[in-house]
């Protein structure tokens, strides 16, 4: 089962405020590519879904 977009929207917004300082409007104001782009460190070209994954597993890790 497929995590639903509410779930995953908030998720991204969390990620967008801890890393970026984000408030909602900015999120929602952002496509998707603008946040891909600016969460991406690396400059690589596309965000899949495992990298995000990665990405935000590393983030988990070091906060607590």
């Amino acid at each position: 089962m497929s995590e639903s977009f509410a779930a995953a929207a908030l998720r991204l917004y969390a990620l967008a405020a801890r890393l970026l300082g984000w408030r909602p409007p900015e999120f929602w104001a952002a496509t998707p590519a603008e946040l891909a782009a600016v969460l991406n460190p690396q400059g690589e070209v596309g965000l899949d879904r495992a990298a995000l994954a990665q990405m935000m597993e590393r983030i988990d890790g070091r906060s607590g």
